[in-house]
C-alpha cells in the first residue's frame, strides 16, 4: 500500500514528467471508476502535483489565452492500495488507467494516467487536504510532533504502539512497512501500549550546556520514535524511484528491497492486528528481562507459536526460543512472551543478516 513517501515521490515524479508538457482538451475517465466525473476542459493546461501525508495534490491550470475561459481545477487523490501515476502513449495506455490527461497536438499524444489496479484509490473536486488528517510527517515535523505530544490524552493511545502508528489523525504519512520498520530500529515491543512509549518524550529535553551542533549530533545518534517517524520517511524518498512495490519496476524495488531491515525480511515474525493489517518485528529481539509488558491476553491478535500457520507466516516455534527458554509446543504467542521474558537476565539473541542499526 502507497505510504507518505511513495505519495511525494509521486508528486516528484508528475511535475518531473508533465514539465514542458501542454495538456489540452476534456479528462478522461473510466466508465468502471466509482469516482466523480471531473469536470474540466481547456485547449491548454499545464500540470502541477503536491503531496501532504497520504495525499497529492494536482493541479490543471489553463494557460493564457487558452479556451473556453476557466481558472484552475484542483483534485486530491488518495491512491489506496495500488494507486500511482504513469506517462504512455495515446496508443499504449497501461491497464486499469481510471483518470486521463492527454496532451494537446502537435506532436505524438501522451497521456497522464491514474492507474489502480486493485481501485480502491480516491480522487476529490476542491483541492482540499482531507479534514481530519494531521500534519505530514514529511513536511511538516514540528507541527507533527506537536499534535501528537499534546494530545497523548486521547483514547487512540490506550491501543499498542504499533495500531496508533496508523492513525491518520497524527501520523499522517506512516503506513505499515514504516511501522515496523520504525518500531525495530528503536527495538520497541509493537504491543506495547502506546501512550507509555510516547510520555517518556515529553520529558526529554536536550541538556542547555550543549551547543547547537551537538544538539544535532545528540539527536542524529539516539533519534526517538517522533524523530524517526519523520527521517525514516525521508530516507525512502532519497531513495528515488517509485519507493515501495514490485510494480515500480525491478531497479527501484531492488534498491528498496535493498532498504528493508524488517518488514517482510527473512527472520523476522509476523502477526495480524485487530485490523487485519500484518505487523513484522522481530519477536526474540525484544524479549529481555523487565523490560517488556505482555498482557495475558491480547485480544485481536492472532496465530499460535508452533503452529503450522505461524511457521508458514515466520513465527517462530519453540525450537527457536533462544538457548535457556522452554516454549511448549502449540503455546499462543500472548503466553509466550510472558514466560520468555522471565528468564534470570537477558540472552544473547542472533541477530538476523541486516542487523541493528548503530
Amino acid at each position: 500500500m502507497p505510504e507518505g513517501p511513495e505519495l511525494h515521490l509521486a508528486s516528484r515524479f508528475v511535475n518531473e514528467a508533465c514539465r514542458g508538457l501542454v495538456f489540452g482538451g476534456c479528462v478522461e475517465k473510466s466508465p468502471i471508476s466509482r469516482n466523480p466525473e471531473v469536470p474540466f476542459e481547456s485547449s491548454a493546461y499545464c500540470i502541477s502535483s503536491s503531496a501532504r501525508g497520504k495525499e497529492l495534490r494536482l493541479t490543471l491550470s489553463p494557460l493564457p489565452g487558452a479556451q473556453p475561459p476557466r481558472g484552475p481545477l484542483a483534485l486530491v487523490f488518495r491512491f489506496g492500495m495500488s494507486g500511482s501515476f504513469q506517462l504512455a502513449a495515446q496508443d499504449a495506455l497501461p491497464a486499469h488507467a481510471h483518470l486521463r490527461f492527454y496532451t494537446a497536438p502537435p506532436g505524438p499524444r501522451l497521456a497522464l494516467c491514474f492507474v489502480d489496479i486493485r481501485r480502491f484509490g480516491r480522487w476529490d473536486l476542491g483541492g482540499e487536504w482531507q479534514p481530519g488528517r494531521g500534519p505530514c510527517v514529511l513536511l511538516e515535523y514540528e507541527r507533527f510532533r506537536e499534535n501528537v505530544l499534546r494530545n497523548l490524552a486521547d483514547k487512540v493511545f490506550d491501543q499498542p504502539i504499533c495500531e496508533a502508528l496508523l492513525d491518520q489523525r497524527f501520523f499522517n504519512g506512516i503506513g505499515n512497512y514504516l511501522r515496523a520498520e520504525i518500531l525495530y530500529r528503536l527495538r520497541i515491543p509493537p504491543f506495547e501500549k502506546a501512550r507509555k512509549v510516547l510520555e517518556a518524550l515529553q520529558q526529554r529535553r536536550p541538556s542547555p550546556e550543549l551547543t547547537l551542533s551537538q544538539k544535532i549530533r545528540a539527536k542524529l545518534r539516539n533519534p526517538d520514535l517522533l524523530e524517526l517517524c519523520h527521517s525514516v520517511p525521508k530516507e525512502v524518498v532519497q531513495l528515488g524511484g517509485k519507493g515501495y512495490g514490485p510494480e515500480s519496476g525491478e531497479e527501484d524495488f531492488a534498491a528498496f528491497r535493498a532498504w528493508l531491515r524488517c518488514y517482510g525480511m527473512p527472520g523476522m515474525s509476523s502477526l495480524r492486528d485487530r485490523r487485519g493489517r500484518t505487523i513484522w518485528f522481530q519477536v526474540w529481539a525484544l524479549i529481555s528481562h523487565r523490560q517488556m509488558e505482555i498482557p495475558r491476553k491480547l485480544v485481536g491478535w492472532t496465530d499460535r507459536l508452533g503452529s503450522q500457520q505461524g511457521r508458514s507466516w515466520g513465527l517462530p516455534g519453540p525450537a527457536d526460543a533462544p538457548k535457556g527458554h522452554t516454549v511448549p509446543a502449540g503455546l499462543s504467542l500472548p503466553h509466550a512472551l510472558p514466560l520468555l521474558s522471565s528468564a534470570p537476565g537477558p540472552q544473547p539473541v542472533e541477530q538476523p543478516k541486516t542487523g541493528w542499526p548503530c
